[in-house]
């Protein structure tokens, strides 16, 4: 098989393998009728503690506008308060409730579970070293000029 073959299937065996863990993680947020949007806001509120909501979208890569609307989900759940800044009337915090802390000391440690159970099959070395292969194509996937069939026809 050339390298191009090798090349395919191993991005079709990361597609199939990134569903696996999306349906994963899908299954240990919806026990606490949690998306994985909300669960990625309280699990990084509480590692983090109050976050400005600016900030949030970018530690989790999501949407600005989504952000608002997932702050505002949280917020009817009273899993989530907003705090203005006293410094910058600019500035709101996230903040977990009592409740939100609650709920996320819960759940985070299931879910960390579930992870640590599916990376099991790998040794501590080979784990390191998937990370890092990763990290290598991820950062290969940024430098690659992408070329559409309309890029094509101007030339």
């Amino acid at each position: 098989m050339n390298r191009q073959e090798e090349a395919l299937k191993a991005f079709v065996g990361v597609r199939r393998t990134n569903e696996k863990l999306n349906q994963l993680d899908r299954l240990a947020t919806q026990a606490y009728s949690l998306n994985l949007n909300e669960f990625a806001v309280l699990e990084l509120l509480l590692h983090k503690g109050d976050t400005p909501i600016q900030q949030i979208k970018e530690k989790i890569l999501i949407a600005s506008s989504s952000t608002t609307y997932i702050i505002d989900q949280l917020v009817k759940k009273g899993l989530v308060e907003r705090i203005p800044c006293s410094n910058d009337r600019r500035v709101t915090y996230a903040s977990l409730t009592l409740e939100g802390r609650t709920v996320i000391e819960e759940a985070f440690p299931i879910h960390a579970s579930y992870i640590e159970e599916t990376f099991s099959v790998l040794s501590d070395e080979e784990l390191a070293n998937f990370r890092e292969y990763l990290k290598r194509i991820s950062r290969q996937s940024e430098t690659i000029d992408v070329k559409t069939a309309d890029d094509e026809s101007m030339d």
